[in-house]
C-alpha cells in the first residue's frame, strides 16, 4: 500500500475581488458572487508561474517531510499552463529541489485532474518498488479571457504530494472515470480556452465526478457516513456543495477543504490544495475522500486514512497562508498577467 510522506502547498498572496472584476465590465458584483459562491481570487504576481509555485510547494513538501530529495525516483506535475510548450516543468522542479539526476520526470495535462493523475502514477511506481519516493505536483496559473465567465474564478496555486511506502496518510484505494466530453479546451496557440457553458455541470463535472467517488464507495465497500471530510474539485462555490449533498455528505464533511470561495478555481491545484487545508487539521485514523476532475474529461477518486504519523508533521497552515494576502485593482491584475506591459 502507498501512503502520503509529505506535502508542500503553495497560493501568491495577491487577491482580486469579484466586485473588481464585475465593475469593469458592468455587471452586477453581488449576483455574481452568490451565483459562483466566490468572492475573491488568488492573482500570480508578476514573476509567479506555473514552474514557481510547483518549485515552492514542492520544496515545502520535502522539507516538511525530511527526506532526501536525492531518493525522489519520480516527478510529475500536472497544469495547463505550463511555462513552456516544449520543455518539462518537471525537470526545473526536479533540479530545484535537489532531486536530478537519477529519476524521471514529465509533465501532465488532462485539465483540472493532471496533478491527481500524477498522484497515480506515483502511486503505481511505489508499489511496483521502480520507486522509493515519487513527487506528484496540481499547479495552475489559469487562463481566462478578460471580460469572459471564467474570468471571475480563474487563480493561481498549487500542491505538491510526495508518495511512500509509509507516510502520514494511507492511500487505500483510487479509480478513474473517464469519457470524451468536450465541456472546456483550448487549442494550441490559442491564449485563452472555450468553454461549453451550461455543458460543464451536466454531462460533465456532476457525472464524472459522481461516478468516480461511487466507484471508489462500492470499490471498498463505504458509505458518505464512513468519511470524516470529503474534498471535491471545485471549479466554483457551489459545484461541490451541490454534489456532495447529491452523493449524501454533510456541510461539515466538505467546508474545511473548500477554499474556491476565498481563492477561485486553482484548476490543477484545485482538489489537491483542499486535501492539504484537511491534511492541516486531520487527526489519526480519520478517513478522506478526494475526487478531482478534469475536463475532456474525467475523474479521480481517492479513499485515504490518516495515520499516526500525521501528529509529528509539520503542517502547512493553508488557510493561515490564505490569509496572509494583499489586494490588487485591474489594472495591476491585468500587468501581473502581462496583458499589456
Amino acid at each position: 500500500m502507498a501512503a502520503i510522506v509529505g506535502y508542500g502547498a503553495y497560493v501568491p498572496r495577491y487577491r482580486i475581488k469579484v466586485e473588481e472584476i464585475a465593475g469593469i465590465w458592468g455587471r452586477q458584483a453581488k449576483s455574481i458572487s452568490s451565483g459562483l459562491n466566490v468572492f475573491e481570487k488568488s492573482v500570480p504576481g508578476i514573476d509567479e508561474d506555473t514552474a514557481t509555485i510547483s518549485v515552492e510547494a514542492a520544496r515545502r513538501a520535502v522539507k516538511a517531510a525530511k527526506i532526501n530529495p536525492e531518493e525522489i525516483g519520480a516527478i510529475y506535475v500536472g497544469s495547463e499552463s505550463h511555462p513552456y510548450a516544449v520543455k518539462p516543468t518537471a525537470t526545473i522542479v526536479a533540479e530545484a529541489i535537489g532531486a536530478t539526476p537519477e529519476l524521471t520526470a514529465a509533465d501532465y495535462e488532462f485539465a483540472c485532474k493532471a496533478g491527481t493523475a500524477g498522484m497515480q502514477n506515483c502511486i503505481a511506481l511505489v508499489e511496483s518498488k521502480m520507486i522509493k519516493y515519487g513527487m506528484a505536483i496540481g499547479a495552475d496559473v489559469a487562463q481566462a479571457a478578460p471580460g469572459d465567465a471564467l474570468e471571475y474564478t480563474a487563480a493561481a496555486g498549487g500542491a505538491a504530494y510526495i508518495i511512500g511506502k509509509e507516510g502520514i496518510a494511507e492511500i487505500n484505494e483510487t479509480v478513474s472515470f473517464t469519457t470524451d466530453t468536450p465541456d472546456f479546451w483550448r487549442r494550441e496557440g490559442q491564449p485563452y480556452p472555450g468553454h461549453g457553458e451550461r455543458f460543464t455541470g451536466e454531462p460533465a463535472y456532476f457525472r464524472h465526478v459522481g461516478t468516480a467517488a461511487k466507484m471508489l464507495m462500492e470499490r471498498v465497500g463505504s458509505r458518505p457516513s464512513d468519511y470524516d471530510y470529503a474534498i471535491f474539485h471545485q471549479p466554483n462555490g457551489k459545484f461541490p456543495i451541490r454534489i456532495a449533498r447529491k452523493l449524501g455528505f454533510e456541510k461539515k464533511q466538505i467546508e474545511h477543504g473548500l477554499l474556491c470561495p476565498i481563492i477561485g478555481n486553482t484548476y490543477s491545484g484545485s482538489a489537491m490544495l483542499g486535501l492539504a487545508a484537511v491534511l492541516d487539521i486531520a487527526k489519526p485514523g480519520q478517513r478522506i475522500l478526494m475526487v478531482s476532475y478534469g475536463s475532456g474529461a474525467g475523474s479521480d477518486a481517492f479513499d485515504i486514512t490518516v495515520t499516526d504519523a500525521i501528529e509529528s508533521y509539520p503542517r502547512q497552515g493553508i488557510r493561515q497562508m490564505i490569509e496572509e494576502k494583499e489586494y490588487v485593482d485591474y489594472a495591476t491584475y491585468m500587468k501581473f498577467r502581462r496583458e499589456f506591459e
